[in-house]
């Protein structure tokens, strides 16, 4: 592969990563190091090894056939794209409440005297809105870059601080992790969004594609699995990069996480600034604010750039010939996702953490489903033979399933019966 290729083709998986890197980092995977120390980073890390082929299908099947996963979804049959559309609208409100309300949170907390939390909220989907409905994907694809770098960079130099003080825990403040159902529904809400959730691979499939047609360079299939590989990678690291920086601060000190969204920005912030100094909490404060900003955006941008597609392939007659562009369909699934949005955040701004396990936990009850609709659309006769995954990768795509399902049946079986 030619290296200036390689570097013209990165764009889509660092897009991916940012939509990835938000609330599954900042969040779960440091609550999961504060709570259980370093005992669920092996479980992490299979579960971003199990994940992986549905979140690899997204960006193969685009570059391999020249279509999104939608039109993917559509040569199952309509069943599967009204399967894609109901899990959405199962999920995207939950998923943009949740990281709406953690950036409002830290917002709320950089800026504690302009306004309320709620109010953060408002003005950061008000100005998201804005931003997607005029946007492009070459400015997100630019700031992308540079957010993930920034963030990166300051994880690893915190937890090389908080590393070189050693790991201490108090042995009276210690949880095990004992695989009862209490400690299965946190690892489970924690899994939901890790990396992310897969309904994500289908806007990487449109992102791979807008990226082809920019025109400087197409990616071949290798270049573009180089470019995922790098930001699935990267997020894999980072997650581990929190729940070590979690448990190296916090646990086994008796301090836990608050509900509060500001409290929590505030106790997150103190993560880096109590390893680092407090020479560091203007570089913490920019990454984290634009770190959940641009994931914010990001799925402002997503849900209406997908959805209407989605609508027009299950009613042809909503279609088009400018249906790349914003129409009142675009309009009309921003407006409900904005209204769903506030809806739960005026119930659930008090309960961050609620909020933000009862999202992971709905995208992880959904992920068999659309990881097997991936699976059978990237072995599909339109997909070239070449093109197609290798024996290893069906076969963890297989084991992922086995497991993704059985979690999920243990899971609902304990909720409605057990419980």
């Amino acid at each position: 592969m030619n290296t200036r290729n390689l570097l013209r083709s990165l764009g889509p998986g660092l897009l991916w990563a940012g939509a990835a890197i938000g609330v599954s980092h900042l969040v779960q995977s440091t609550r999961a190091g504060a709570i259980y120390g370093f005992q669920l980073v092996l479980i992490i890390l299979l579960v971003n090894l199990f994940k992986y082929p549905f979140f690899e299908f997204g960006p193969r099947y685009a570059v391999a056939t020249g279509e999104s996963l939608l039109d993917g979804y559509k040569r199952l049959g309509k069943w599967a794209l009204i399967v894609y559309i109901l899990l959405t609208l199962a999920t995207m409100f939950t998923l943009q409440a949740a990281i709406t309300v953690v950036t409002a949170g830290i917002f709320s907390f950089v800026f504690s005297d302009i306004m309320s939390t709620f109010n953060w909220a408002l003005t950061i989907l008000a100005i998201g809105s804005a931003i997607v409905a005029i946007g492009k994907y070459s400015l997100l694809d630019k700031l992308m870059k540079f957010i993930v770098i920034l963030l990166a960079t300051s994880t690893i130099i915190a937890v090389c601080f908080a590393a070189s003080k050693g790991f201490h825990p108090n042995p009276e403040f210690t949880k095990e992790f004992n695989w009862k159902f209490t400690d299965i529904a946190l690892l489970i809400a924690i899994a939901g969004w890790m990396p992310s959730a897969i309904d994500i691979s289908v806007w990487h499939s449109f992102w791979s594609l807008a990226k082809s047609k920019e025109g400087k360079h197409v990616p071949t299939i290798k270049e573009s699995l180089f470019d995922f590989n790098i930001g699935y990678i990267g997020t894999a690291v980072l997650s581990i990069g929190f729940v070590a920086l979690g448990a190296l601060v916090m646990y086994g000190t008796g301090e836990t996480f608050s509900e509060n969204g500001t409290v929590f920005s505030g106790q997150l912030i103190n993560l880096f600034t109590s390893t680092m100094g407090n020479w560091a909490y203007f570089l913490i404060a920019i990454a984290a604010l634009t770190t959940m900003s641009s994931t914010a955006l990001t799925c402002l941008d997503a849900y209406p750039r997908v959805m209407k597609p989605a609508t027009e392939l299950v009613f042809p007659k909503l279609k088009r010939t400018d249906s790349e562009k914003w129409n009142w369909l675009s309009w009309l699934w921003l407006g409900l996702l904005l209204s769903g949005t506030l809806i739960i955040i005026a119930f659930f701004l008090k309960g961050m953490s609620f909020l933000v396990d009862l999202a992971t936990t709905l995208s992880f009850l959904t992920a068999p489903v659309l990881g097997y609709m991936n699976y059978k659309v990237i072995t599909g006769e339109n997909v070239p033979k070449e093109h197609q995954p290798k024996l290893w990768l069906r076969i963890l795509s297989w084991v992922g399933l086995i497991v993704l399902t059985g979690f999920c049946i243990y899971y609902v079986i304990w909720k409605l019966f057990l419980v």
